[in-house]
């Protein structure tokens, strides 16, 4: 099964007209992208296929095919119909979402949970759903919306309750038609056998949510990933860092080296008390001070930081 996902530009669904019309119309439409909402449909893709193994025990893998950004009626006619599509109310966002069950994986699943997993699956012709059918595809279509719900909890609390079903998904009321929304098709395997499930959101569904949306990651972070960040630390704790210790800088002309002869004395103004400045690749860290420990060892106590900045009063006068 592909993993490939097509990623299309607003196209179709304008009314019949003079083509300035139809520019201006277009333009009128805000097709602004959503990455987080790219990124939330590519999890749930992933936590789809387990969802489905649940209910079906067995074996279901769902793959995101395309995102599509296109206006409302041009989303719900093209797909094929005919589908079973469900027409649910997102409780928290005052708003409809569609979501179209091709009859590929309604009676894939279906026959796969009646105990046809052995016989091989047969064409379908078309008709119309019988009421065990749209039953069924009702049950399929809340499996799915809660699912959904748990992958939109990044940006908040929603509930999808199913209005009424449909059995063709261009009957579906959602929005108007000349409305912007997003298309969403997964592809759902079913050993060997399964179908589409497609999703259609008006904008007008995900307005109050829609700041965050546009964003790439919740609340404009990227979040973090714990794993990562233990590799990370065993592999500081494991490093090691070159320390220089300089006890004294001091000017001398070159006139005054090139005279040095062996055995001269040059002084260097060290005391006892005087401090070392230890920098590590070229930055200077902390001021310590020298010393030795009970084992005979030098060691240094930090008395100054050197690596924060500090803010200095002037003592301005009035």
């Amino acid at each position: 099964m592909s993993s490939q996902r097509t990623l299309r530009q607003p196209e179709g669904g304008l009314a019949d007209g003079p083509i300035e019309e139809q520019i201006i119309q277009m333009a009128s439409l805000s097709y602004e992208r959503l990455p987080l909402l790219e990124a939330i449909f590519e999890r749930y893709a992933l936590s789809l296929g387990a969802a489905f193994k649940g209910f079906a025990a067995m074996p279901a893998e769902a793959v995101l095919t395309a995102f599509e950004y296109l206006p409302c009626g041009a989303a719900l006619e093209g797909i094929p119909a005919p589908a079973l599509t469900a027409v649910a109310r997102a409780e928290a966002w005052d708003g409809r979402i569609g979501v179209a069950l091709s009859p590929e994986l309604l009676f894939s699943m279906l026959e796969l949970m009646l105990g046809g997993r052995n016989a091989s699956g047969r064409p379908w012709t078309p008709r119309s759903f019988t009421a065990i059918e749209r039953r069924f595809g009702q049950r399929l279509a809340e499996l799915v919306l809660a699912d959904l719900a748990n992958a939109f909890a990044t940006v908040g609390a929603v509930t999808f309750r199913v209005d009424h079903l449909e059995n063709s998904p261009i009957n579906a009321v959602l929005a108007p038609p000349n409305s912007a929304a997003v298309r969403v098709t997964l592809s759902v395997g079913l050993e060997g056998r399964g179908g589409t499930l497609t999703f259609v959101i008006p904008d007008a569904a995900i307005d109050s949510i829609r700041p965050l949306l546009v964003q790439s990651f919740p609340a404009g972070e990227t979040g973090s990933d714990s794993g990562w960040r233990a590799a990370l630390g065993r592999s500081i704790e494991g490093s090691e860092a070159k320390l220089t210790a300089v006890l004294h800088e001091v000017r001398i002309g070159m006139r005054e080296v090139l005279a040095w002869k062996p055995g001269d004395m040059i002084d260097l103004g060290i005391d006892m008390e005087h401090e070392a400045t230890v920098s590590c690749n070229g930055r200077a860290l902390f001021r310590a001070a020298m010393g030795r420990r009970r084992n005979g060892a030098v060691a240094l106590r930090v008395t100054d930081d050197l690596g924060e900045e500090k803010e200095r009063d002037d003592g301005g006068v009035d």
